[in-house]
């Protein structure tokens, strides 16, 4: 194994965000209600403070100024999703030229200051409309989002070289129908089964009405968690690799197999059913690239009484955590790109999120110094660059994200930004993260071996 120097000079070094999280203004200029907006407004809602995302960080409004920052730090890309319901207010049938008329803006806007437009059709909000008439366990799904890909690729399609389908289907299968911590809501893991066909479904319908529209490159977002085994205990080991396929196999072995893992079609969790040959095809329509999102890492235990999942993830002892409980694990991020690259063949990849909650304090005086977020920056682009080594095909890394934002179930209260954003005001101020990650995209990464920690006067 041989790690590279620097990173390849078409190397994409981008943020990302997601439209229900940073746009606000969701009901604004013709947009209809997601099944977001519904859920933050709930009257029984369980989000900290009652947050919402009815203002967000108004970018919306502010994007200008977030695109200046972005080229203010020298990124050459921008991971961003579009809102189902601004675009199609009832989720199908008659477009919204508002909407339409915003993300044209942006993508312009993006070009013109050389940032490359990555885009996310599906990034958890749903519109309100098609929550109504069953949302994702509805098997009409597939040619809802059709609908929309076909409408958002015409569109932008002749700018936007790069798309996604869906953003981690796990997470909108798990949370939204399992923990109920999602929208919609739903506590009932007999769903997750229609829930996953169905998403798969959607995936392979996207991706064919994108191309049919004209677009370039299309693939899928995967949110992947090594599982390792809380000790060497027969039991654990069997747990781990469970909750392995359970996560993080459930939606790629389909895509590029053609069914679901072995585990999950025993009956063991559920009806997962097998694919008819209709489907298989479709959900296999060939991908251009898979991205992967990574944040950390699970220790796995066997817990019997956690039914219907019967494992736990356990805490690794003296281990440096974000705020969000998660154990700072980098080389977990290089095995699961080789893990990828070795199961599934050589398909280019990329880092879609990967990024720490920290935290930053509040005080309006903070001179944004963030060394933990610096040095976990620094340490997982160590990560990928030793993937690529590794003979990974690695095409570009975005850190989650460019501002604090609302972070879905958590509200405001995790704050992941390389951009602070003020609650009040809004105002935006780069953390030294934002720099440090600004001198390893301009040195291609030689900065990950000078020791640069990020400027603080810039």
């Amino acid at each position: 194994m041989t790690t590279p120097p620097i990173f390849p000079p078409d190397f994409l070094w981008g943020a990302a965000t997601s439209a229900y999280q940073v746009e606000g203004a969701p009901l604004a200029d013709g947009a209809g209600p997601s099944n977001w907006h519904r859920f933050t407004h709930a009257p029984d809602s369980r989000i900290p403070g009652r947050h919402n995302g009815d203002v967000a960080c108004d970018h919306y409004h502010r994007w200008p100024e977030d695109l200046a920052l972005m080229k203010a730090l020298g990124l050459n890309a921008y991971r961003f999703s579009l809102s189902w319901s601004r675009l199609l207010p009832a989720g199908k049938g008659q477009a919204n030229a508002a909407g339409l008329a915003f993300y044209d803006r942006l993508v312009d806007a993006l070009l013109e200051a050389g940032l490359r437009p990555f885009v996310t059709l599906y990034h958890w909000d749903l519109p309100a409309a098609l929550e109504e008439e069953g949302g994702w366990l509805n098997a009409a799904a597939l040619h809802w989002f059709a609908e929309y890909a076909h409408l958002a690729c015409k569109t932008l399609g002749d700018r936007v070289e790069d798309w996604v389908t869906l953003n981690e289907p796990w997470v909108i299968a798990h949370e939204g129908h399992v923990t109920g911590h999602h929208a919609p809501g739903h506590r009932n893991f007999s769903e997750v089964p229609r829930v996953s066909l169905h998403l798969l479904q959607a995936h392979g319908a996207g991706v064919q009405a994108c191309r049919a529209a004209g677009a370039k490159r299309v693939g899928l977002v995967v949110n992947l968690e090594p599982k390792y085994p809380a000790s060497d205990r027969a039991e654990d080991v069997e747990a781990a690799t469970h909750a392995d396929a359970y996560m993080n196999l459930q939606f790629l072995e389909p895509i590029y197999r053609g069914h679901y893992p072995d585990i999950l079609r025993s009956g063991l969790y559920g009806q997962w059913p097998d694919f008819s040959p209709e489907d298989r095809s479709l959900i296999q329509t060939p991908t251009d690239f898979l991205g992967i999102n990574y944040y950390t890492r699970s220790l796995t235990a066997f817990d019997p009484p956690n039914q219907p999942l019967p494992w736990r993830s356990v805490p690794v002892p003296q281990s440096l955590r974000t705020t969000m409980g998660w154990e700072v694990y980098p080389q977990g991020l290089s095995e699961t790109l080789i893990r990828v690259h070795d199961r599934y063949g050589p398909l280019p990849l990329l880092v879609t999120e990967n990024g720490a909650a920290f935290p930053d304090p509040a005080d309006p005086q903070w001179d944004g110094r963030d060394p933990q977020r610096v040095a976990y920056l620094r340490s997982h682009l160590r990560a990928v660059r030793e993937a690529m080594g590794a003979g990974v095909d690695v095409r570009g890394y975005f850190a989650w994200s460019l501002l604090d934002n609302f972070e879905w179930a958590l509200g405001y209260s995790q704050k992941f930004g390389l951009v602070r954003v003020d609650p009040v005001t809004l105002t935006r101020s780069p953390k030294a993260s934002a720099w440090a990650f600004s001198e390893i995209a301009r040195t291609r990464g030689s900065a990950l071996d000078e020791g640069f920690e990020g400027s603080f006067n810039q």
